[in-house]
């Protein structure tokens, strides 16, 4: 228990101070983890680190019962006033590029739901282009980014053709914004696991 105190406070403030160090330099982050690992909790802790009051949070969820009702309004209550809250479900690569001209911080919260509503549109979509666009989105931000995403890799096959389309996508996804990430950090049980991180210059 101990270890896992000193090594999580260890991954906290050796991102953090590399953070702050940067000011307002752009770059992108990527929190990952399975459900209930603590990703948007360690996602906005991150994001206090980040100077400027101008933060945009972009939303993907589409609450639709009560219970995600719930959800949303618990997110919203562990967000500080200053965060301005715009709900995205597909249009995610123009949003990040519209916002972040004028913005200090966008966070998008979260990945998976974004590819999980596209899917749902149109289950025959090839989501190699909205994944691309996305990628090419964070490249030309002008702001840093977190964004929040899902581990799925994990698990076992899925039985049906909708279930196996999202977990390829959400696994292509992943890999690709960990490729154009500056930093991406590993969520187990609440701790932080750092696996990639931006070179000291």
């Amino acid at each position: 228990m101990k270890f896992n105190k000193v090594f999580h406070q260890f991954s906290i403030d050796n991102l953090q101070s590399s953070i702050v160090r940067d000011k307002r330099m752009k770059e992108i982050v990527l929190v990952i983890g399975g459900c209930r690992s603590g990703k948007s909790r360690y996602a906005i802790e991150v994001a206090k680190q980040i100077p400027g009051d101008r933060r945009i949070f972009i939303a993907t969820c589409v609450p639709k019962d009560k219970e995600m009702e719930e959800r949303v309004a618990r997110h919203k209550e562990e967000r500080e006033k200053s965060w301005s809250t715009i709900e995205v479900p597909t249009r995610l690569p123009e949003a990040i590029i519209e916002y972040s001209t004028k913005s200090d911080l966008i966070l998008v919260d979260c990945l998976t739901l974004w590819i999980s509503n596209l899917i749902l549109e149109n289950s025959n979509i090839d989501m190699s282009k909205p994944i691309m666009c996305l990628t090419d989105s964070l490249e030309k931000a002008q702001c840093p980014v977190i964004m929040v995403s899902n581990e799925v890799g994990t698990g076992i096959v899925p039985e049906n053709r909708l279930a196996r389309l999202f977990r390829d996508a959400v696994g292509f996804a992943n890999q690709s914004i960990a490729e154009s990430s500056d930093r991406v950090i590993w969520m187990v049980a609440g701790i932080p696991v750092p696996l990639k991180l931006r070179a000291e210059s």
